[in-house]
């Protein structure tokens, strides 16, 4: 069983339903949808590699409050173990605003301070006896990113919607080995997918939504990859974290990385199928008998 350690990335996320966007003006509006549940990438990742067979960690940020006893209740499967530091305004939260096609605009209404406290010297068991170490997207685990180099650990991220200049990413851009991220705003995504593999990433995978994915190895190979139609949209969120385990689950089994970006798209096909940040049939055997049968 491959070990997979995940830095950063639980939430209460109040997610909203809508037609479409509002208009930037004054308005009520009288209906929607919604819901509150667990979001964030940290958590999206690991409950889909546990269900995909890993022996998964996850370590998280969460406040003494009510919203942080749910992310403690919806963060429980036999194959995850998750460690908790605690953040002293409360459990990181957000609003998603939500359109029928899938759009999302996300809203951090409380997102946990910079500098929690926290003993970093925890961090080197977990992440020496890993095979896999992700590092998201957040000031705290940033700080993990040289004790991983220290450790001589390979690092994957996720810079979600990176917009080619954001400083905020830029040290996760120089010590990662495996990247991830979204085109939403980046248009010009070949470019810096170049500019990363000549520097030295093993290879950089860029999601479009329902536009499929780009992926560039470290040999100068392109790849491509449709969205899969026949999955009805319910929720996209956490679609992102699907597919890059689904991604992790191939690349782990040495499939080639055309084959890896079928196993992503189909585990993040089967998130949006979903009302829930990962697919509910989600398993070793469903990710492998779809692969087949559609690829």
């Amino acid at each position: 069983m491959n070990k997979v350690l995940i830095i950063g990335g639980a939430s209460i996320d109040a997610i909203i339903y809508l037609d479409d966007f509002p208009q930037p003006i004054p308005q009520t509006i009288h209906q929607c949808e919604f819901k509150e549940t667990l979001g964030s990438t940290g958590s999206g990742k690991a409950l889909n590699l546990c269900r995909l067979g890993f022996d998964t960690h996850l370590h998280a940020v969460i406040g003494d409050d009510r919203f942080g006893e749910q992310v403690k209740a919806a963060l429980v499967h036999p194959q995850l173990k998750v460690n908790y530091d605690f953040n002293r305004v409360g459990t990181e939260r957000h609003t998603n605003l939500m359109t029928k096609t899938g759009q999302r605009i996300s809203i951090f209404t409380n997102p946990i301070e910079d500098e929690p406290l926290i003993d970093y010297d925890q961090f080197k068991p977990w992440i020496a006896e890993s095979d896999i170490v992700m590092v998201n997207l957040s000031n705290y685990a940033r700080n993990t990113l040289p004790i991983c180099k220290a450790l001589g650990k390979l690092i994957w991220t996720d810079l979600h919607d990176y917009d080619g200049s954001n400083p905020f990413h830029q040290d996760f851009i120089e010590y990662a080995d495996y990247v991830f991220l979204s085109s939403d705003n980046l248009p010009n995504y070949r470019e810096y997918m170049q500019k990363w593999v000549a520097s030295g990433k093993k290879w950089v995978v860029c999601t479009h939504g329902s536009a499929g994915a780009t992926a560039l190895d470290a040999e100068g190979n392109w790849y491509e990859v449709a969205a899969l139609t026949q999955y009805k949209l319910v929720d996209s969120n956490g679609a992102g974290d699907a597919f890059s385990a689904g991604f992790i689950y191939a690349f782990q089994q040495q499939k080639t990385m055309q084959e890896c970006l079928h196993y992503a798209t189909v585990a993040g096909a089967l998130c949006i199928h979903s009302p829930e940040i990962y697919g509910e049939q989600l398993s070793e055997k469903e990710l492998e008998d779809i692969v087949k049968a559609i690829y």
